[in-house]
């Protein structure tokens, strides 16, 4: 979707049954039109050691769920930069 109509940004599950978070963040890296969208990853568990790799990939944000709705929009705002 984001291929053909640019959002501007993505939430993204990283643990999803098809394609899990981080190889959909490779996709969109690897696509022009696709790799300045900010993404934030939203998960039930996180060590530090993967906060640090999703950070040093370039990933905005992590989360953990269940998260707080607030947090959340603090973390989208931060994110496109208003």
């Amino acid at each position: 979707v984001a291929k053909y109509q640019k959002p501007d940004a993505i939430l993204l599950d990283v643990m999803m049954p098809d394609l899990d978070g981080p190889s959909t963040w490779a996709q969109l890296q690897n696509n022009p039109l696709t790799q300045t969208i900010p993404v934030i990853f939203l998960t039930a568990k996180v060590q530090a050691a993967e906060q640090r790799r999703y950070a040093e990939l370039g990933v905005k944000a992590v989360l953990m769920k269940p998260f707080d709705p607030v947090k959340l929009g603090t973390l989208v705002i931060e994110a496109l930069n208003w």
